[in-house]
């Protein structure tokens, strides 16, 4: 096989099969819960009670990650159902070539967060190692901190796993203790946290700020709810189970209950913090409430959550991404690097004074691509996808030149309604993506462009897991033939 008909097939991007998905239901839910212990969200918990009082915040955060969770575990049946990745599934609704736009954005904004919870996390450890060793160097703290994440990722999703096993406890009972720290600091000061039932605005002002911690919310992990076919494809799931709840139920216990009840306790505590010190940065707020071995805790605890957050969410994701992007001779842990240094060119030291309005834009663009990934995948597709042919650069996905203007077009809708209506950007990205992309494709691409799946939705050809199938992709050692290989472990060429 050419070099040139051979570049769709990076082994890290083969589908992943039924053996090798080896992340439990528990094992998913202890990654959310480092994952979502990042400093970023506090922010989102400090300026929205500059606005709405904490009840209103907290409803606002627990809507929009419910609605995300879900939207998360729809995404993510790509990778549960198939075992292929989002730059892989990518192929299907923008081209073998055109899927490198949109996940050359994702990979960046990736790279970006990586960058940013690197910073957060090597304040704190600079601030460990100027009260034990007397060292303040937090620019050679960011460079350690970074080099250990990236190894750490390189290493596979199974040390990624225990990684997480190990911190998340840590985190939950060290999270607590901040929450009650700062809480007791706020009621020094005469405020009781929780009793601050009237917002300080009211009306149309109250109803915008409402909206502005949803859609912050939402862009926050919008770079994960496109993405999470990348991470799913790993989460065990039965094999021969149509009930999309049970085939899903290792993702549904994480994204809707272990990251809506994490996400918003840091939520709170970025707000907690602002009442007591008047800044949302607990690395900030803590040195001036502990001292001691309890900082120096305290201050681990945020260093292992953003490593925790940092491996999972952003690296492995666009790593992915870049190895998709620069051919098969591109292993996984190149891509990592890629992502390490486009994390620190970007200066993200500088990224956090404007974290809230990033979050709206970015939040916006990216929720058109999670539209145009559910209206591809649930409602032209029905979940049926032609997955040897995401492999074939002259197959069915080649559309014109390699890319689905469909996708492409929607995309750019999607993106610019979100960026001109930023207060509603993901619900606005979402909607425009997924809406034109239906019209596009159905009644003016797929009418050029025949999908076997779709002219012939049959569940034996074009299902995976939920009909016993592993999806195999042989490489030229094996005559450049695709194949599945059933539940009774016959091969069908």
């Amino acid at each position: 096989m050419s070099e040139k008909k051979d570049y769709l097939k990076s082994p890290d991007l083969l589908p992943i099969p039924h053996s090798e998905k080896n992340i439990s239901a528990a094992g998913f839910g202890f990654i959310w819960v480092g994952m979502a212990v990042v400093l970023a969200a506090f922010a989102i918990g400090g300026n929205g009670v500059q606005s709405l009082s904490l009840g209103w915040v907290v409803l606002a955060t627990v809507i929009a990650c419910v609605v995300l969770g879900f939207l998360m575990t729809m995404t993510g049946d790509i990778g549960v159902e198939h075992g292929i990745s989002f730059p892989v599934y990518m192929r299907a609704p923008f081209g073998t070539i055109g899927t490198h736009i949109p996940s050359v954005v994702r990979g960046f904004v990736a790279s970006c967060w990586f960058g940013l919870n690197t910073y957060f996390g090597a304040t704190a450890m600079n601030a460990i190692f100027t009260t034990l060793f007397a060292f303040d160097n937090w620019f050679i703290c960011f460079l350690i901190f970074a080099v250990l994440q990236l190894v750490n990722t390189a290493m596979g999703i199974k040390s990624i796993e225990r990684f997480a096993d190990l911190a998340a406890p840590v985190i939950i009972l060290i999270s607590g203790w901040m929450y009650f720290t700062l809480s007791d600091q706020a009621v020094a000061q005469g405020r009781n946290v929780w009793s601050w039932i009237e917002s300080p605005v009211t009306g149309g002002a109250a109803a915008t700020a409402f909206m502005v911690v949803i859609m912050a919310n939402m862009g926050f992990w919008g770079t994960l709810t496109a993405d999470m076919p990348t991470l799913s494809r790993y989460i065990k799931a039965p094999k021969n189970e149509k009930n999309w709840f049970k085939r899903n139920k290792g993702q549904i216990i994480g994204n809707i209950i272990t990251y809506p009840i994490t996400q918003t306790f840091m939520v709170v505590i970025g707000a907690v913090s602002y009442m007591a010190v008047s800044n949302y940065d607990p690395v900030v707020a803590l040195q001036g409430s502990a001292s001691g071995i309890a900082l120096g805790v305290l201050l681990i605890m945020i260093v292992f959550a953003q490593w925790s957050t940092n491996t999972t969410a952003n690296v492995i994701p666009a790593a992915t991404i870049f190895s998709n992007v620069m051919g098969p001779k591109v292993p996984f842990w190149a891509g990592v690097v890629v992502a390490g240094v486009i994390g620190i060119v970007v200066q993200p030291w500088s990224l956090f004074g404007i974290i809230i309005e990033v979050l709206l834009i970015i939040g916006g663009i990216l929720a058109s691509i999670v539209g145009i990934l559910v209206a591809d995948y649930y409602f032209l597709r029905k979940r049926r996808v032609n997955v040897q042919e995401l492999y074939e650069s002259e197959g069915q996905y080649k559309y014109l030149n390699g890319v689905n203007w469909a996708g492409i077009i929607s995309w750019v809708i999607g993106g610019i309604g979100a960026t001109i209506f930023s207060n509603y950007s993901f619900i606005i990205g979402f909607l425009l993506g997924g809406a034109s992309y239906y019209i596009l494709a159905k009644y003016w691409w797929f009418k050029q462009y025949e999908q076997a799946e779709i002219i012939d939705p049959s569940d034996e050809k074009y299902l995976g897991i939920s009909v016993g199938r592993d999806w195999i992709i042989k490489g030229p050692e094996l005559e450049e033939e695709i194949a599945f290989t059933a539940s009774t472990g016959k091969e069908n060429v």
